[in-house]
């Protein structure tokens, strides 16, 4: 059992740990099995995170992009924290993506479902970070079954599942997780040639970049 918290559109890390836990049979006729993953419900939101932002490539290097959540936010449940529309944010976002990746080679391919997401506008934050990771999670082709916690677990606590990732992957941190996997190792960028590879962004970015190979990424092992 996988316990990560709430993202929007997480990143390259969240999703290859996500993808390690499906199990693909040798057998093109058998059943693959899906990785089970929960999402912390009973946490309290928290700035400057990944729980309200994403990090992508554009032609000045990495960039962060944070949408506005309604005040009061900090301290409340994570579950009941609103997205605030009142500013064209989403606007915003989609003109980014298109500056960053428009000459990506599979981004006019995923444009019109991603944009459709952004449209939708759900209230809550958790709303819209679940149809961010929903969304990826069915690009990439990864098996997933996806619940909600049903109470908070101290992180290292006796209830507290192995696999918690809840505080690992950050914004402010760098992770791991990759090399842990076996997966750290370069895939092709739009600005590669300006500042090399580029690590920690959104999956958007691989999806955008290697669109149907973007699976084999996550799941072929380096070979050292």
């Amino acid at each position: 059992m996988l316990l990560l918290s709430t993202a929007f559109f997480p990143s390259v890390e969240y999703l290859a740990l996500i993808a390690s836990g499906m199990t693909v049979p040798e057998n093109p006729s058998g059943t693959v099995i899906a990785s089970r993953v929960f999402l912390e419900a009973h946490e309290n939101y928290q700035k400057q995170s990944w729980r309200n932002r994403c990090r992508f490539l554009s032609a000045s290097g990495p960039e962060d992009f944070s949408y506005p959540v309604v005040r009061p936010a900090l301290g409340r449940p994570i579950t009941e924290v609103k997205v605030d529309y009142s500013v064209p944010w989403v606007t915003r976002f989609k003109r980014a993506l298109v500056s960053a990746y428009e000459s990506s080679p599979f981004f006019d391919f995923y444009k019109d479902s991603l944009f459709e997401v952004l449209d939708s506008r759900p209230e809550t934050l958790f709303e819209l970070n679940t149809l961010s990771l929903e969304y990826l999670l069915e690009k990439l082709k990864i098996a997933c079954e996806i619940s909600r916690t049903e109470s908070f677990a101290v992180p290292g606590s006796e209830g507290c599942p192995r696999d918690d990732y809840r505080y690992v992957i950050h914004p402010k941190r760098p992770s791991h997780i990759m090399a842990n996997l076996g997966l750290d190792r370069p895939y092709w960028q739009v600005f590669s040639g300006r500042f090399g590879f580029c690590g920690g962004l959104s999956a958007l970015d691989l999806l955008f970049n290697e669109g149907p190979e973007a699976m084999s990424y996550l799941r072929t092992r380096a070979h050292f």
